[in-house]
């Protein structure tokens, strides 16, 4: 049995210059593309890029439209909880007419 022979630099390179032919050769066999064909594959390519970006922007726009919605709603939810507010608040007249009536009932019980 033969040992392993370590390939030299010039076995190496004429390797791969064979690689190199066999690929040129396999590319020059190739039949050129029809102008036709290639044009249908442009327009189709073409296409599909619009029908994306369509997609693109519809999403786009019902995720800002889905933003301004939610910030309307945090904005009413933010009035309606002053408006609460404002009504749990007493007025000062109403305060003095509470007190009047605990001062008067506490009269009256002695």
């Amino acid at each position: 049995m033969a040992s392993y022979k370590e390939p030299s630099f010039k076995d190496r390179a004429a390797l791969s210059a064979q690689a190199k032919q066999a690929a040129l050769e396999k590319l020059k066999a190739k039949p050129p593309i029809d102008p036709a064909v290639a044009a249908e594959r442009a327009a189709a390519r073409a296409a599909k890029e619009a029908a994306e970006a369509e997609k693109r922007a519809a999403k786009k726009a019902a995720m800002e439209q889905a933003k301004l919605d939610k910030i309307a709603k945090a904005e009413a939810a933010k009035l309606e909880l002053a408006q609460k507010a404002v009504r749990a608040e007493l007025t000062e007249a109403e305060k003095k007419a509470a007190r009047d009536a605990r001062y008067a009932a506490r009269k009256k019980r002695k």
